[in-house]
C-alpha cells in the first residue's frame, strides 16, 4: 500500500505591518485655504459687528463696548414695520418665482430636447449684466404712460391692485408692486436652476410606471414629480427668500419711502446717519429672524436633501 507523506509544516511568517496611510493630512491641507477665508472674511467681521452692536458713543468721541443690549430692543421697536415689510415682499417674490420658475424648469428638464442648453443660457443671461442695470431697466418698463401701465389700465388690473394696496392709482412705480416685480425678476434664476437640477435627476421610468398604473398626468405630477423635486423647491425658495429679504436696491430704485425694507434702514444707518451700533443690531436681528424661519421651513418641508 502506498502511504501519503505529509508535507512538512510551513515556517511561521512574520506578521505584515499594516500599510502606512500616506497623505492622511492632505484633505485637511486642501480645506485650510477655505477655512482661513471663512475666518478672515466671515467669522472676524461677524465678531466685530457683534461687538459694535453693544457699543455706545458717537463718531466724534468714539465708540466703547458697554454691553448695551437695549440697542437691539430699540432697533426692533423703531423699525419693526420695515422688518415685516421685508418678509412680505421677499415672501411674495419667492412665491411668484416658484409659480413662474417651476413650469420653465419642468420644460427645460423634460421637453426642451436639443434646445435645453439654449434655454439655460437664456435663464442665466441676466447675470451677464449688472444687478444695478437690471433694476434700472424696470424703471423704464414700469414708467408712467408706458405700454405696461397702459395695458394694465386698459384691463382694469390697476383698479384691483390699487384696492389691494399694492399700487397707487394709475402708477406702478414707487409702489409695493414695483418692488416685488424687481425682486422677482432679479432672483428668478436662483429659483429655476435648483428646480431644473432636481427635476433632471428624476428617472423617466417612474413616469412610465405611473402611466402603466393608469395614473393621469396631474396625478403623476402630484404623486411622483413634485415630491421628488422637493429638494429643488426648498433650495430655490431659500436661495430666493434669503437675499430678497435683505435686499435694498430694488426698494431704493423702484420704491419710495413707504416701501423701505430693512436693508434700506441698515444702509442708511451705516452710511448716512453713521449710527453703527443700531445698524449692527438690525443686521443681527435680521440674520436671527431669517435663521429661525429657514430652520422651521426645512423641518416643515420634510427634506434635508438640498440640491
Amino acid at each position: 500500500m502506498a502511504t501519503v507523506t505529509e508535507a512538512p509544516p510551513l515556517a511561521p511568517q512574520p506578521a505584515e505591518k499594516p500599510p502606512r496611510r500616506r497623505g492622511r493630512l492632505t484633505p485637511y491641507w486642501l480645506l485650510l485655504p477655505g477655512i482661513l477665508w471663512l475666518l478672515v472674511f466671515f467669522a472676524l467681521p461677524m465678531v466685530y459687528q457683534a461687538s459694535t452692536s453693544v457699543q455706545t458713543g458717537s463718531l466724534e468721541d468714539g465708540y466703547k463696548v458697554t454691553w448695551h443690549f437695549a440697542t437691539y430692543w430699540n432697533a426692533l421697536a423703531d423699525y419693526w414695520p420695515q422688518f415685516l415689510r421685508s418678509v412680505l415682499y421677499a415672501g411674495s417674490a419667492t412665491i411668484l418665482c416658484l409659480v413662474l420658475g417651476y413650469p420653465l424648469a419642468y420644460l427645460i428638464a423634460f421637453r426642451a430636447g436639443r434646445w435645453r442648453n439654449v434655454v439655460l443660457i437664456l435663464v442665466i443671461a441676466p447675470f451677464f449684466t449688472s444687478f444695478l442695470i437690471r433694476t434700472l431697466a424696470w424703471k423704464t418698463i414700469l414708467a408712467d404712460g408706458g405700454p405696461v401701465v397702459a395695458t394694465l389700465n386698459s384691463l382694469h388690473i390697476l383698479d384691483v391692485t390699487s384696492w389691494l394696496g399694492i399700487t397707487a392709482g394709475d402708477r406702478v412705480l414707487a409702489t409695493p408692486l414695483a418692488v416685488i416685480c424687481g425682486l422677482t425678476y432679479n432672483f428668478l434664476p436662483f429659483m429655476i436652476l435648483p428646480l431644473y437640477t432636481s427635476l433632471e435627476r428624476i428617472d423617466g421610468r417612474l413616469h412610465e410606471a405611473a402611466g402603466d398604473l393608469y395614473a393621469k398626468p396631474f396625478t403623476t405630477f402630484r404623486k411622483v414629480t413634485f415630491p421628488l423635486s422637493m429638494p429643488g423647491v426648498v433650495s430655490g425658495t431659500l436661495l430666493t427668500f434669503i437675499p430678497a429679504s435683505g435686499d435694498y436696491v430694488n426698494a431704493d430704485l423702484l420704491g419710495s419711502t413707504d416701501t423701505r425694507m430693512v436693508g434700506n434702514v441698515i444702509q442708511t444707518q451705516f452710511l448716512r446717519i453713521l449710527d453703527y451700533p443700531t445698524a449692527a443690531a438690525l443686521s443681527f436681528i435680521l440674520m436671527a429672524a431669517i435663521l429661525i424661519m429657514v430652520t422651521l421651513y426645512i423641518r416643515k418641508s420634510g427634506t434635508e436633501d438640498l440640491v
